[in-house]
């Protein structure tokens, strides 16, 4: 048997955060956290103007080339306001295209899931598959030209009181950068890296153990037992999928499930 978890944010950034000092925050379907801790009130030492390279951004810093981020982009550059988007990964929607199992599509229709300025095509299906969702995001970056900033890994983010700026370190490419300006937009999206829950046993269980961004297909779990734990979106389509490819999943779920059918919502 084989065992596929689905778990949920390791960490939120929005806690306690209230938009001060020029920040924002963008919910989406990002990355996930690209920052593991923030730093406030932390005045610039002499010696970090040598440290590393500094970037003058006149205008916001954003963190994440997800859907958020691209369209915080997409209108600032209508506007003629410039800015950097940074972002950890070597493409946009990183989240979408490597961490993603084939069969995924919209879980919403496409009329509420279209960024700003630049609607779904018409011939799109009402639920766009993973690779149009792609297909469309690849080409609202190019239309707005928001250029990422790929392999650009941030580390910390720092409000300096002295000079009233946010100086925003990365690091990517084997140097250090450090970005500095006075807005922050922080589009990394709700769901961080996978978390695995603390089950009796779990290590002493011989077959393998896969967490749902790890999954791409049921096809190597033909004719297996597999128990899925989880019953949110993700653990129904895997469920789905493994059934599509012959294999018997079961499932273990923490609370009671309410159950809607087909036209009856």
């Amino acid at each position: 048997m084989d065992l596929i978890l689905r778990g949920e944010e390791e960490e939120r950034l929005r806690d306690g955060w209230g938009g001060m000092h020029g920040i924002g925050w963008i919910d989406g379907a990002g990355r996930g956290i690209a920052l593991k801790k923030i730093k406030v009130n932390n005045p610039l030492q002499p010696e970090d103007l040598f440290s590393r390279r500094c970037v003058w951004v006149n205008g916001p810093i954003i963190i994440g080339a997800g859907p958020s981020g691209l369209a915080v982009g997409a209108c600032l550059k209508e506007q003629g306001v410039p800015f950097v988007i940074l972002e950890r990964s070597d493409c946009i929607a990183s989240l979408w295209q490597k961490r993603t199992y084939d069969r995924l599509k919209l879980h919403l229709p496409k009329q509420f899931c279209q960024l700003p300025k630049l609607p779904f095509p018409e011939d799109y299906p009402e639920y766009p598959s993973k690779k149009q969702f792609i297909d469309y995001l690849e080409s609202y970056a190019k239309n707005f030209d928001t250029n990422p900033r790929f392999n650009q890994s941030v580390q910390s983010a720092r409000y300096d009181e002295t000079c009233g700026l946010w100086r925003v370190r990365t690091a990517g490419s084997g140097a250090e950068v450090e970005y500095i300006g006075r807005w922050l937009v922080v589009a990394t999206g709700e769901n961080a890296e996978r978390v695995v829950p603390e089950l009796e046993g779990l290590g002493q269980f011989g077959g393998d153990v896969t967490h749902v961004c790890d999954y791409i297909s049921g096809r190597v779990y033909q004719g297996k037992r597999v128990l899925v734990v989880g019953c949110g979106n993700s653990g129904m389509e895997v469920c789905l999928d493994l059934c599509d490819h012959n294999a018997f999943p079961s499932m273990v779920v923490r609370d009671s499930v309410r159950e809607v059918y087909a036209g009856k919502s």
